[in-house]
């Protein structure tokens, strides 16, 4: 087969498979018209455009740098509790945009917000492929931690890939969960078999040959594999469309930040995190977070990661508050923001407030010992 054939091929893949393949295309005419006949609730909203009160680089344990902002309570009053936002697989800290510009408003308690680029991802430093693992994703985090907010109460919020950092934090820095995080929110997320079902079924199936092509024709021809996948932008706007949200009548605004996250996301990183996804199970890390206020939280119209990997995890955490969000998607967080971030505002409160009695399940296991 002729080279430039492969990279046909494999371009056509990752389009439909992941959306990968995007590129900011004219909007239709008839989306065009829509916008100026209905009444726009994002119209003066600075989508993916806000201010942090600080922005920074810390460095990762291998010297990456990592970019990290911080948002301070809005009232100016001295935060009580950090809330850290971690995003997931070829997005960056501009998907948290409602949770980061709401959060900071809550007085009962004040909170400071930190979000920041995964290695690999947004305006963060590209890391090897050897380092693009969920493993290296947690230490990262508890570096993060370390500098950004040595000291205090915390709040860890993580999507998708996210989520799965925050598992390896639990797995890697238990006693953080017994000293300092007091709460967790697990959104759109999954403990494992993420190949099992869902899109993810045959792109990370490790012995399905496209999806090992794909990164061996990235890393052969980068700059021609990413014209081959900018070349189909249009089609793949409506991909993203479909595979990202629940509702196909999802703000055309919503899709063209998941467009141009996505974009930002160079096809050799896409790639060279598939190994990571398609091997992480810690099903057993979610032990370690028995000791804070969980939140299970998830769209059950999500094609990427099903719902059934949130039912999965919450059945691990009985104890865990688990929010059934009616058709939203993988991108919940956007699609429905004011119900994602209530249900994150009242975990905050939780950790903030009175100090958690032991389940009875937790009593049996105190007994016992």
């Amino acid at each position: 087969m002729k080279p430039w054939h492969v990279v046909g091929m494999v371009g056509g893949l990752v389009g439909a498979a992941l959306g990968a393949a995007v590129g900011v295309a004219a909007h239709s005419a008839k989306l065009a018209a829509q916008r100026e006949q209905d009444a726009d609730p994002l119209a003066e909203e600075a989508l993916g455009a806000l201010e942090p009160d600080r922005e920074y680089t810390v460095a990762a344990d291998d010297g990456l740098p990592i970019v990290v902002e911080e948002v301070n309570p809005a009232d100016g009053g001295a935060a009580e509790l950090t809330v850290v936002l971690v995003h997931g697989y070829v997005l960056d800290r501009r998907c948290w945009h409602f949770q980061r510009r709401d959060l900071p408003l809550l007085t009962d308690p004040r909170v400071r917000v930190i979000s920041y680029d995964q290695r690999s991802h947004g305006r963060s430093g590209r890391g090897p492929t050897s380092t693009s693992t969920i493993e290296q994703l947690g230490r990262d985090l508890a570096g993060i931690l370390r500098v950004a907010a040595p000291t205090g109460p915390l709040v860890l919020v993580g999507h998708s890939m996210g989520g799965m950092t925050v598992m390896a934090l639990a797995e890697q820095y238990p006693e953080l969960f017994v000293e300092r995080i007091k709460a967790v929110a697990l959104v759109g997320t999954a403990a494992g078999e993420l190949a099992r079902s869902g899109l993810a079924k045959s792109f990370l199936n490790r012995r399905n040959p496209m999806a090992r092509s794909v990164g061996r024709v990235a890393a052969w021809q980068p700059g021609l594999f990413e014209m081959v996948r900018r070349a189909g932008g249009g089609i793949t706007r409506s991909g993203v469309r479909s595979i990202a949200f629940g509702d196909r009548k999802v703000h055309p605004r919503l899709v063209d930040l998941m467009v141009e996250m996505i974009n930002g996301t160079p096809l050799q990183v896409v790639t060279d995190f598939l190994e990571t996804l398609s091997t992480h199970d810690r099903v057993t890390a979610l032990v370690g977070l028995r000791h804070c206020h969980v939140l299970v939280l998830a769209g059950d119209a999500d094609r990427i990661t099903p719902f059934w990997h949130s039912e999965v995890i919450a059945r691990e955490l009985p104890d865990a508050e688990f929010v059934r969000v009616a058709g939203a998607g993988h991108m919940v967080m956007l699609e429905q923001p004011e119900q994602c971030t209530e249900a994150i505002r009242q975990l905050i409160r939780q950790a903030h407030g009175e100090r958690r009695t032991p389940s009875a399940r937790q009593r049996i296991e105190q007994a016992e010992a």
